[in-house]
């Protein structure tokens, strides 16, 4: 029987993002799962059929590798109906543990259990503190470990005894059909544990909610999209356990004059006609002081400078960007009537002795459309 495309399994578009692909298997793996089915074949084919497509488009290279050559790009790679249960997928086997916590009514989460949760702060910077860097303090609302028990969850001077249900394990086997399953113990949630006598502070769960200040060091050339993680500095974890991590997402502000783009940085500079006709010496910011760009006489609106090492070190990168400055003629405007004397003046006695390369290019080009189309 020939293989369906994957896509159609999983009843997804080819556009579909990893969370749109993930929801669509667990909603179809659920209602195919032959424990729920289990005097249906034809179930027990199709559940096989969508977990190897999952495994596949779950993955990033095998699903580029898919896009480009269909099931050829993946045979011996998990590609065919019935592969995907021996793990080693990118986040197959995360999905597949989710499936059985709904499916039994617990996690797959073993030791870790306890663990801390992650925590994601947003840290916003002006363009200047982004590729410079920066010390900044920030408030993290958070769970921390319980100053009077220590994280023990246990009234101090009181013992924390082994859990009878699972021998202090933290673990219990369970078997559903043909799949054994081992869950936390739902008598001490995995901790292996039992407090006889609770804290009064935590009332037993190791840690307390409280605001802490924490400084973070941000390295200089961060941009947009930028992650800086910190071990240990999510919530801290139940019992003693192991804390979470926290994820600082950077996003810098829009600035005033520039825009950045990679390492380089782009600065629109309004100039007066008459310095673009004449030439002269202009003044030009850039993210560490000033710099002096020449005009040279006829310069056009829209010309580009490049300051050569005038943009951003990116923390990926072993040189400064450039900054690029492009000109713009700025018409004055409320002129006075001496003003539009002289301007008159000016365009009678020039005539057809002042050249304008761009306008006469530009009509060049629109009399031959004006040929062309007989108007």
């Amino acid at each position: 029987m020939a293989t369906r495309d994957y896509y159609e399994v999983l009843e997804i578009s080819r556009t579909a993002d990893d969370g749109e692909i993930k929801k669509s298997y667990r909603r179809l793996a659920m209602r195919y799962h032959p424990d729920r089915n289990p005097d249906d074949a034809s179930a027990e084919e199709r559940f096989k059929e969508i977990s190897a497509a999952y495994e596949v488009l779950s993955d990033p290279q095998k699903r580029q590798a898919y896009d480009r050559f269909g099931h050829a790009g993946v045979n011996g790679g998990g590609g065919g109906p019935g592969a995907g249960f021996g793990g080693g997928g990118g986040g197959f086997g995360d999905v597949f543990s989710d499936l059985f916590e709904q499916a039994f009514g617990g996690g797959f989460r073993g030791q870790d259990s306890g663990r801390g949760a992650d925590l994601r702060y947003e840290l916003e910077l002006t363009l200047e503190e982004a590729a410079l860097g920066k010390e900044v303090t920030i408030q993290i609302p958070s769970s921390a470990t319980c100053e009077v028990c220590h994280g023990s969850g246990a009234k101090p001077g009181s013992a924390v005894e082994d859990c009878a249900t699972c021998g202090g394990r933290g673990q219990v086997r369970m078997v559903q059909g043909f799949f054994s399953v081992t869950r936390p113990c739902p008598q001490c949630n995995g901790s292996g544990k039992v407090i006889k006598e609770p804290c009064t502070n935590c009332h037993g769960h190791g840690r307390v909610r409280k605001n802490r200040d924490l400084q973070v060091k941000v390295p200089a050339g961060v941009d947009t999209g930028d992650r800086i993680r910190l071990n240990g500095e999510g919530e801290a974890g139940e019992r003693g356990s192991p804390s979470g991590d926290l994820y600082i997402q950077v996003r810098v502000l829009p600035h005033a004059l520039f825009e950045r783009d990679g390492d380089d940085l782009h600065c629109a500079v309004p100039v007066q006609f008459t310095t673009m006709a004449m030439g002269g010496e202009l003044e030009v910011p850039t993210l560490t002081g000033r710099a002096k760009v020449q005009i040279a006489p006829g310069t056009q609106s829209g010309a580009v400078f490049r300051l050569r090492g005038k943009g951003i070190k990116g923390v990926r990168s072993k040189l400064n960007g450039d900054l690029h400055c492009q000109l713009q003629v700025e018409v004055p405007v409320h002129l006075s009537a001496r003003q539009k004397e002289l301007l008159e003046e000016f365009a009678r006695e020039g005539g057809d002795n002042i050249q304008h390369p761009q306008q006469e290019s530009w009509w060049n080009k629109a009399k031959d459309f004006f040929d062309r189309m007989g108007l």
